[in-house]
């Protein structure tokens, strides 16, 4: 009789043992204890940043942090039949924005560099253009990134009719919003060209301003649309895409930050403005 209870007593102990290795593990299921401390530092994007992010990146200096309520936002005003159109805050803050086109280029680094510097960076992505590349903009934006609109095909939409603009500006919005849960409150038309019915057209879709450019940064330094030929506060800012020639996008940006920086300026969101 004891010989055949044996089992059943070892089995027993065996179960409760189990148990109270699991009943243990229960006391701590944070994935990140469970990582380790140099592990857990690398999946908390909104920490403190890395005392050394700003020289990893190519910087001197840390960037200043951006003041945390705007000096003024351009909202447009509630009555206003089209929303207006900006390449410039007025602003006493000294901030400037950064914005970045099409979603040509997508290195997995530069999502990198957006979440070590804390940069906010606002993208207006062309579906065409992004393809199947959706993700990459999708971890951009889970580090502090916007993503905006910048039509479905990438057309100069001046002269075009109605139905033609309506279908660019509105089909981006759907698909932004089916790809990200989003409708974008800003709109980039491509080259800059647009008019009347441009307007006409963002405001059915639900557009709040159209945003332009006062400033680009090209392969090698920054060209100006108008005015003096330095970076002001409230400037907008066009990063120009790689096109496969000259620096790429980590590399235009850090010559940026640097111009940035050297004017006695910082970076700041541009949907806390506008």
């Amino acid at each position: 009789m004891r010989t055949r209870g044996l089992p059943t007593v070892l089995l027993i102990l065996t179960t409760l043992t189990t148990l109270a290795g699991l009943a243990g593990c229960a006391q701590s299921v944070d994935p990140i204890e469970r990582l380790g401390k140099k592990a857990a530092a690398r999946v908390r994007p909104h920490g403190p940043a890395g005392q050394d992010a700003y020289r990893r990146w190519g910087l001197t200096a840390p960037l200043a942090p951006a003041p945390r309520h705007p000096a003024r936002s351009l909202a447009g005003s509630p009555g206003a039949a089209f929303p207006p159109v900006v390449d410039h805050v007025p602003t006493a803050d000294r901030v400037v924005f950064l914005t970045y086109d099409d979603g040509a280029e997508r290195d997995p680094r530069f999502v990198d560099m957006v979440r070590e510097l804390r940069l906010p960076v606002s993208m207006f992505l062309t579906d065409s253009v992004v393809g199947p590349g959706y993700a990459h903009f999708a971890r951009l934006r889970s580090v502090g990134a916007n993503i905006q609109n910048h039509t479905l095909d990438h057309p100069a939409l001046r002269g075009l009719p109605y139905a033609g603009q309506r279908a660019e500006i509105c089909g981006q919005q759907d698909k932004l919003r089916s790809r990200f849960g989003l409708r974008p409150r800003l709109f980039r038309p491509p080259y800059g060209a647009y008019d009347t019915t441009t307007r006409r057209a963002a405001a059915d879709c639900g557009i709040a301003a159209i945003v332009l450019w006062r400033a680009a940064m090209g392969p090698t330094d920054l060209t100006y649309t108008y005015g003096p030929h330095r970076l002001h506060p409230g400037d907008i800012i066009a990063v120009a895409p790689d096109e496969s020639t000259g620096p790429g996008l980590r590399q235009r940006t850090t010559s940026l930050l640097r111009r940035v920086q050297e004017q006695g300026l910082t970076v700041a969101r541009l949907e806390d403005y506008v």
